[in-house]
């Protein structure tokens, strides 16, 4: 197996001449809990007493929400973070949004999303389900959706850092520490492989 990466330990690199831009690109994993569990508790009161909206459909938006941002998730991962435009500018853009966790994996600063990217992607996505589900239905389709990006944060820190024995985590370890280490063309999925099974970008029978 090639090596695919600078280093596997827990080090950082300076990304930044600016000290600004520097401390903006490094985060506790913690941090994302603390912003938008207040959040998502926000929409699913105005879902519940605001707009009165009924537990089936609640419930049904919330699991919608997780679904999309599954598919959100897959398709930053795959064509947003992994693409590198053919110039000088275009590299040290990937390397900035997403190169530099591949050549440093176990960077526990930046392992998750900081709010200077998340925040600005929250709004935009807000206003682009708001356009498409309602004033109504927007508020529990906004909670599922940040709770699944939770989920994904959270689990991208735990393969990186964490020793897993539950069979689900394991697996779940496994799939991204093989786009990692072996293919890193293939298992855009972090917090699920399910998408990467449906669209044909899984490892099956590739080193498996």
């Amino acid at each position: 197996m090639s090596k695919n990466f600078v280093s596997n330990k827990d080090e950082t690199v300076r990304m930044f001449d600016n000290n600004f831009l520097e401390a903006l690109s490094k985060i506790h994993f913690t941090v994302p809990l603390y912003i938008y569990i207040p959040v998502i508790l926000a929409f699913l009161y105005r879902g519940i007493f605001l707009f009165n909206i009924e537990f089936i459909n609640l419930i049904s938006l919330l699991v919608l929400g997780i679904i999309v941002w599954s598919l959100a998730e897959y398709a930053l991962h795959r064509f947003v973070f992994h693409y590198v435009p053919n110039s000088k500018l275009g590299h040290r853009i990937h390397f900035i949004f997403h190169g530099v966790h591949h050549d440093y994996p176990s960077d526990s600063k930046r392992l998750v999303m900081p709010p200077s990217v998340s925040v600005p992607l929250a709004v935009l996505f807000y206003f682009l389900f708001y356009s498409i589900v309602g004033k109504f239905y927007v508020a529990p389709f906004m909670a599922g959706f940040l709770t699944g990006y939770l989920f994904y944060d959270m689990t991208h820190y735990a393969v990186h850092h964490f020793n897993m024995h539950n069979k689900f985590w394991l697996a779940i370890k496994n799939h991204h520490m093989k786009h990692h280490y072996q293919d890193p063309a293939n298992g855009f999925g972090v917090s699920s492989p399910v998408w990467d099974k449906i669209i044909g970008t899984d490892f099956q029978g590739k080193n498996k």
